[in-house]
């Protein structure tokens, strides 16, 4: 069994340099315990202290050798920045870097100016315009993103695992059709867990 680190991104700290360095310093910790994998998180327009994940994975990786991931609510996300950001990150990673992506709920869609009824059709071709400029392919899309002519650099060297994440039989669905992987959060209970498994 491989043992990872999905680590927390929010914090109390009043000195907000301080909450980043305690990350730096619990990314250490994992690797220098041979934890195998190291992800972050993703919310936006809370109102609580929250590191973004892009710029703080980048960060961590530095500190980290081995898999690494992130976590893109990705209805939330113009797919070419999308994938800009992982084919970066994946450039900078020393190991192997792993997308997970979720379909997200709640104030964050209001606050990101994003209609929580449009979370699924903006997943799927969110989902597929990364796939496909990750890929090296130049994109054109009409809906819901309006693209013309898109391309990406710096094309990752390795094909990025995607793996989804959620709670319900839909999600579970969606992992099995457009995911490499299914992904759960830690407030789902085992026995749940291994209904929605079957």
């Amino acid at each position: 069994m491989r043992v990872g680190l999905s680590m927390k991104s929010a914090h109390g700290f009043a000195d907000p340099r301080e909450g980043a360095r305690v990350m730096v310093q619990r990314a250490i910790a994992a690797r220098e315990a041979g934890l195998d994998s190291l992800v972050l998180g993703d919310h936006h327009a809370v109102s609580y202290g929250y590191y973004q994940n892009v710029p703080m994975l980048g960060r961590l990786l530095a500190e980290w050798p081995r898999t690494a991931g992130v976590l893109f609510l990705i209805p939330l996300w113009h797919p070419v920045l999308l994938a800009e950001q992982v084919a970066t990150l994946a450039a900078i990673a020393s190991g192997r870097f792993v997308l997970q992506c979720a379909i997200g709920a709640g104030d964050q869609f209001d606050g990101m100016g994003v209609e929580l009824a449009e979370r699924v059709g903006r997943f799927e071709a969110c989902r597929d315009t990364v796939n496909r400029l990750l890929g090296g392919e130049e994109v054109d899309a009409d809906a819901p993103y309006r693209i013309r002519s898109a391309r990406i650099s710096p094309i990752p060297r390795e094909t990025i695992e995607v793996w989804i994440g959620g709670h319900v039989r839909t999600a579970v669905d969606r992992a099995a059709r457009l995911g490499d992987g299914w992904i759960v959060g830690p407030d789902l209970p085992v026995e749940r867990a291994m209904e929605l498994l079957e």
